[in-house]
């Protein structure tokens, strides 16, 4: 729980910072403090706009997923928008619509909200990933289904 709160603040800096703000710190801060952009975007992995969810009980919540080599994740959707960043491995992220996207260490991405898609590790070594959602207490933020 220490470390959620440790890195939640300092990944949702990092993810929303901007270019300009890659650049080394000014006003009085530590010179030696290095922030670099990794993700700037206003429409999901599918393409759709960000949309927050308005909920009555809203929780956020951080997951750390590791899938071993040949392992899938299954076809699945996110009621709620979600953020990930890969630690370690690649990704194959197939989409309803047959449309596929690769993810590899170093990268973050915000997941499609309600499309149906499945991630396949494909490589030699396991996929590492931290995943925040901004969702709701009590509900799941995770869908599957055998056939989308």
């Amino acid at each position: 729980m220490k470390l959620i709160r440790l890195i939640s603040p300092l990944l949702l800096f990092v993810v929303t910072i901007g270019p300009a703000a890659a650049e080394a710190p000014s006003d009085g801060y530590d010179k030696t403090i290095q922030a670099t952009a990794i993700l700037r975007s206003g429409e999901t992995v599918a393409g759709q706009p960000i949309v927050y969810p308005r909920v009555e009980n809203p929780e956020v919540a951080a997951v750390r997923v590791v899938i071993p080599p040949g392992a899938e994740t299954g076809w699945h959707r996110h009621p709620f928008p979600c953020y990930a960043y890969l630690i370690e491995g690649k990704l194959s992220l197939r989409m309803e619509g047959n449309r596929t996207v690769e993810v590899k260490a170093g990268d973050a991405l915000i997941e499609s909200v309600n499309v149906w898609h499945n991630g396949r590790n494909d490589g030699p070594e396991p996929v590492e990933i931290v995943m925040f959602v901004t969702g709701a207490k009590g509900l799941p933020f995770t869908v599957r289904t055998a056939n989308p």
